[in-house]
């Protein structure tokens, strides 16, 4: 497990060419629920020492159920897309009624493709660090917000590829550029919890819980 707070079930989703393994966080009774999308390093990676992870366990506590996956080709963008798109119907038959979105690299351009195919339950999409290819299709996510997380010194994924997806998007949308931080948001985890806890929590038109 990600961490000894961490509290999942393992979930093997089978469909007719194989199953894919993901990880759901679940809060009973639920009808809001994140689904994480990962890199082509394997779809359960994180940024921010598996800040995924810790962020789906602590929504649990306020009433959001998350899923992460663990894609059956990380490298294979359509397939990724369709393991998405796979997860959210998991969660629409456990009582899910409306989802957000969060790819980190790869996982952003998973985020659009899936967004746009499901408009009825897709409420919102973050990226993270996300890749431009595969993000064409990022105008007709509007009018669902989009929130773009950029680290101004990514050595991966350049600065340029966030203001590309953001020059592109409808509205509403918002760019958040962070300084000092790389792809890996390592020392910045803090600045990125709170943007996407917020950005989740207004999808959903909930207030965000304090901490004690």
């Amino acid at each position: 497990m990600t961490s000894e707070l961490t509290t999942y079930r393992v979930v093997r989703l089978f469909i007719e060419n194989g199953s894919i393994l993901g990880h759901e966080f679940s809060a009973p009774g639920s009808t809001r629920g994140v689904i994480w999308l990962g890199s082509a390093r394997g779809g359960l990676d994180s940024p921010a020492h598996d800040l995924f992870g810790r962020l789906a366990t602590d929504l649990t506590r306020q009433g959001i159920t998350s899923l992460r996956l663990r894609y059956r080709e990380p490298a294979n963008l359509e397939c990724c897309v369709e393991d998405a798109l796979i997860g959210i119907q998991f969660l629409l038959q456990n009582g899910v009624e409306s989802v957000v979105l969060v790819g980190y690299s790869q996982g952003g351009a998973v985020a659009i493709e899936t967004g746009t195919a499901v408009p009825e339950s897709v409420k919102g999409v973050a990226l993270v660090a996300s890749q431009s290819y595969g993000t064409s299709a990022v105008d007709r996510l509007s009018p669902r917000p989009l929130l773009i997380v950029q680290g101004a010194d990514d050595q991966v994924v350049p600065a340029d590829c966030a203001t590309y997806i953001y020059d592109r998007a409808g509205e509403p949308k918002q760019l958040a550029i962070i300084p000092g931080a790389d792809h890996t948001f390592a020392k910045h985890a803090d600045e990125l919890r709170n943007l996407l806890e917020s950005f989740i929590h207004s999808c959903f038109g909930v207030k965000r819980a304090q901490a004690a």
